[in-house]
């Protein structure tokens, strides 16, 4: 097989490219070439192997080889990425890492740079983990509207854990606290290692068929993946899902879960967590009861004195509906109303008495005798006014006519002729002020001051 030149796309050199012009490369091209082919060629790449020469200077960025028997590859892992661990990375830790394949090309130094980094057997059952999650999920055995309601006071209680172990004592020291009258059986088996799981499930099974307990609790203290790992198996995932009576799981800490937390009606955090779930307080029950008790009497007080005085108005009302306070009370009422009666004609006679005396005195002063005698006096009053305003109409009169008199004698024509003037009338009395008026021989009159004299025209 002939090898391919992959800068110039041709095959191995030969005699005829002896004259081609040549290609030169610097020792910084040829490495940015060769990263970018080892990064086109290589995805993302999950790679296990054993730690080494593991180093984190200043800047926060994390150095090591990752080996095995038969080579080893250099690795970097930038500060963003290495804080995010929660586990400290040291040598001779197996671990599995997800990482770009790349170049350095400074160092020209094949190398990987570091996503993301577990150690090996805890990645392992991670996957395992999630591949369970997903298929229970996927049957329903998550599902919230299976989950039962735990009963609300709890008699008797079956803790299904090591009887050894920190987290009995944790939860008994809880319900002894809160609830001494629950009934606690402590029912052992182991919770860590192969046999855990068929110890656990058989326990579940035999509490659940006993018809014993109100309600169980699985639970165990903190520890790793693989500590926890009884609570993560499915045949245990799958008896608590069958129980006949509520379960609560308190798996580890309150960042720890199990497939059981999931599957189970009930997860708390901690094992104390469940018991303060699983049981009320006590002391917080007497003070509600003693405020209760408070409230009763006060409202069996109120309703006691409310019926006392509906007693009383129901007394008054019976002791007014009797014949004799009846008859009395008419008895009153009657003298009441002859009284007002009494009063009221009295009052009514004294205005029709009244009433009476107007009319009278109105009827008398309206009697012809007396009209007479007024208009007999009337006139009497008034006679003389009207002579004496009749004489002064009269004065005044006079003296207007003298006034209007003399004024039309100022412009009368008579008092032109009192000067020596003449009023020429014809035959027909018509004054004539042309001689063109008249023929000769026409009849006239001539007006003087005292009298007319007849005349002839031509005379």
């Amino acid at each position: 097989m002939s090898a391919f030149d992959p800068f110039s796309g041709r095959g191995p050199a030969s005699d005829d490219d002896a004259a081609a012009p040549r290609r030169i490369l610097t020792p910084s091209t040829l490495n940015r070439l060769v990263r970018g082919l080892l990064e086109d060629a290589l995805p993302m790449v999950w790679i296990e192997g054993e730690l080494s020469n593991v180093a984190r200077p200043a800047s926060g960025h994390l150095y090591f080889t990752l080996k095995d028997a038969g080579a080893q590859v250099r690795c970097a892992m930038f500060k963003m990425k290495s804080s995010r661990l929660t586990f400290k990375p040291v040598d001779g830790l197996q671990v599995l890492v997800r990482a770009k394949v790349g170049l350095y090309e400074p160092r020209g130094e094949f190398q990987l740079v570091a996503e993301a980094m577990e150690p090996a057997g805890e990645g392992a059952l991670r996957r395992a983990f999630d591949a369970l999650k997903a298929k229970l999920d996927a049957e329903g055995l998550f599902d919230p509207d299976r989950k039962r309601p735990l009963p609300r006071y709890i008699r008797r209680l079956g803790v299904i854990t090591s009887a050894t172990g920190a987290a009995i004592r944790d939860v008994l020291s809880v319900l002894g606290r809160r609830w001494p009258l629950l009934e606690v059986d402590v029912l052992p088996v182991p919770v860590q290692g192969k046999e855990a799981p068929p110890a656990i499930v058989a326990m579940l099974r035999k509490a659940s068929a006993s018809g014993r307990y109100d309600a169980l609790l699985l639970t165990r203290g903190g520890g790793s993946l693989e500590d926890l790992w009884a609570f993560n198996d499915e045949a245990v995932a799958r008896a608590v899902h069958a129980s006949a009576v509520p379960v609560v799981c308190a798996v580890g800490h309150e960042v720890d879960f199990s497939i059981a937390d999931f599957v189970a009606d009930l997860r708390a955090p901690t094992p104390s967590a469940a018991a303060e779930l699983l049981v009320p307080d006590a002391a917080h029950l007497s003070r509600q009861l003693k405020l209760l008790s408070q409230r009763i009497a006060t409202v069996q007080q109120r309703r006691q004195h409310t019926l006392a005085q509906r007693v009383d108005h129901l007394l008054a009302r019976l002791n007014a509906q009797r014949p004799q306070a009846r008859l009395a009370r008419d008895r009153e009422r009657l003298v009441n109303l002859h009284r007002r009666l009494l009063a009221a004609g009295a009052v009514g006679q004294q205005r029709r008495d009244r009433r009476l005396e107007q009319l009278h005195g109105r009827l008398l002063a309206q009697h012809p005798r007396h009209r007479l005698a007024l208009l007999a006096r009337r006139l009497a009053e008034l006679d003389p006014r009207l002579r004496r305003a009749f004489a002064r109409m009269l004065e005044r009169k006079r003296l207007t006519l003298g006034q209007t008199a003399r004024a039309l004698h100022a412009v009368s024509p008579l008092a032109t002729l009192d000067r020596g003037y003449a009023i020429v009338f014809d035959a027909h009395g018509k004054v004539l002020r042309s001689t063109t008026e008249v023929n000769d021989g026409d009849a006239l009159r001539i007006r003087l001051a005292d009298g007319e004299l007849p005349a002839r025209a031509g005379d």
